[in-house]
């Protein structure tokens, strides 16, 4: 055999080397996890360590599955709660593939994955919401009691006469997480978590929620208005009493006040001009010229007789 014929036979043998080689060789990503077909059918462990693995080439296959947990964003879909309620539910979980080999018998691929998880997931959400009240659904927090009813009824209308919750979000996001969970295992999915995003009421009645809301409101405004009038009337009304109480006291006083002062000097007055004729006469002639002084003014007409005892002390005088 010439040397030309050796060298090719040695590039061949390298060249198949390499190829059986690099079929023989594959990497795993530390966010994969493989699993190794043989016809079609798995074979061996799932290889989850990252790094350089072998396999028989051309035979086997390496088929790549996700490590990292994944996101399942369902789109919004509208719900009837136990109460009759129409709402909208915007709701996303977490998992991750568990069972690698059993996930690619029932499954193989994500999509049909995330199909498989919207059947699970959208039903037991909508179980869950339409044996719940409305108000359970949106709370969180539990053994809440009825608010205070602002609008002076005991009607259920009143947004403020909710019953006392008694599960609460929580406790329901649990609920659909335990009646779920199995039934992803038998795919090799791992449930971890189920949470509400969003919860609103239907667009169609979004509107008429917000108009009963306002009027609601405006009906407790009204009446606290209402009872703010009655008050304020009644405080006026006190007031009123009160002040004309007051005055009438006052002025009560004020009339025993002169008269005692003009019983005093009544009394000062009889003490004075009774000591003695002289005194008496005295005492008339002033009290005259007094009455005088007030009666007989520029305007003052008397028609009187000429004997009257209004001008005695003038007669007296030599005055006409």
């Amino acid at each position: 055999m010439s040397i030309n014929a050796k060298v090719i036979l040695v590039w061949i043998a390298v060249l198949v080397g390499t190829i059986l080689l690099s079929a023989s060789l594959y990497t795993v990503h530390e966010t994969e996890q493989v699993i190794i077909t043989q016809f079609g059918r798995p074979v061996g462990e799932p290889k989850v360590n990252s790094g350089l693995h072998f396999k028989l080439p051309f035979v086997q296959d390496v088929n790549r599955l996700e490590k990292r947990i994944l996101p399942w964003d369902d789109e919004p879909a509208e719900m009837i709660t136990l109460d009759r309620t129409r709402i909208i539910v915007d709701a996303f979980a977490r998992w991750r593939i568990k069972d690698p080999t059993r996930f690619f018998l029932r499954l193989r691929e994500l999509r049909r994955a995330d199909s498989r998880l919207n059947d699970v997931l959208g039903s037991e959400i909508r179980n869950a919401v339409a044996e719940r009240n409305f108000i359970e659904v949106i709370r969180t927090t539990v053994d809440r009691k009825p608010g205070v009813d602002l609008s002076g009824d005991n009607t259920t209308t009143n947004l403020s006469a909710w019953n006392p919750i008694k599960h609460g979000r929580s406790k329901i996001e649990g609920k659909i997480y335990t009646n779920a969970a199995p039934k992803l295992e038998e795919f090799g999915i791992e449930l971890l978590n189920v949470r509400f995003k969003r919860l609103n009421y239907n667009q169609s009645v979004r509107n008429q929620i917000y108009q009963r809301m306002i009027s609601e409101r405006q009906q407790i405004a009204e009446r606290f208005r209402s009872e703010g009038a009655e008050e304020a009337a009644k405080i006026i009304g006190t007031k009123t009493r009160d002040l004309q109480q007051i005055e009438s006291e006052a002025y009560r006083k004020i009339q025993e006040i002169e008269g005692a002062a003009d019983a005093q000097a009544a009394n000062i007055y009889a003490t004075a001009y009774n000591q003695s004729p002289e005194a008496v006469a005295f005492y008339e002639f002033v009290k005259t010229m007094e009455t005088y002084k007030s009666a007989l003014t520029n305007d003052t007409t008397l028609i009187l007789s000429t004997d009257s005892e209004f001008f005695r002390y003038l007669k007296e005088m030599g005055l006409k």
